[in-house]
């Protein structure tokens, strides 16, 4: 979590899990895993969301987020737009967007950041993976993303589709609170800028590399029984 705040982010220690690290050469792109347990998802709303809209919000977020990066001496960050508008699989309850965001004083024609987002709803929250990357490489890099949602499986009892009525708890917010608004504003969802991010890189692998194989075998475990929590 270190590392995360020294790339000038706020960083909440009860819903990370982790971070997983390329250790190719080559490799820049980090993923930030959190497991948010904070009740069902709605996702009727996902119907009918405007992707300008939620934008604007996820702009409005960030600006307030400048006051603290300010605060601690690190540059202000400015949205740009849509990099892949949300998506959301009813079936798989998956969601998936991305968006263009850039240091304030950085140059138009400098490479920008990239958080590539993906999230899996459960019964009882949903995991958050962030792939951090840069707007030259994210065509190739997000695959990264999409395998480790691809490996993410809830235990039987936690699905999504196990969710009661009756007695579960509803989460405060709706699935278009995790793209703008609430979520957003509340989980600090915000991009690095990538000249920290290559500055860093060499440490953050070297420091890691134990951890983001650790994360992966998280994803890749056999299901354990039904009274289990959390995805496997």
């Amino acid at each position: 979590m270190r590392v995360l705040r020294a790339l000038g982010n706020v960083v909440n220690d009860s819903i990370v899990v982790g971070f997983v690290v390329g250790t190719r050469q080559n490799d820049q792109w980090m993923v930030v895993i959190r497991y948010i347990k904070e009740g069902y998802i709605k996702d009727d709303d996902a119907k009918n969301w405007n992707a300008d809209e939620l934008l604007t919000s996820i702009s409005d977020g960030v600006e307030q987020a400048n006051k603290d990066r300010a605060a601690r001496g690190f540059p202000e960050m400015k949205v740009i737009g849509w990099v892949e508008p949300p998506g959301y699989d009813a079936g798989t309850h998956r969601l998936v967007w991305s968006l263009l965001a850039k240091d304030k004083d950085q140059p138009d024609d400098a490479e920008k950041s990239i958080n590539y987002n993906t999230y899996a709803l459960g019964r009882d929250g949903y995991f958050s993976l962030n792939l951090l990357s840069g707007s030259e490489r994210i065509a190739s890099e997000k695959a990264v993303a999409q395998e480790l949602l691809a490996d993410l499986s809830y235990n039987a009892g936690k699905r999504y589709e196990d969710f009661i009525a009756t007695t579960d708890r509803i989460a405060e917010y709706g699935l278009a609170a995790l793209i703008g608004g609430i979520a957003v504003k509340k989980l600090g969802l915000f991009a690095l800028f990538i000249g920290l991010v290559l500055k860093f890189a060499k440490v953050i692998i070297i420091g890691a590399a134990v951890l983001g194989a650790g994360v992966m075998k998280f994803f890749r475990r056999k299901p354990r029984n039904d009274s289990a929590d959390g995805a496997a």
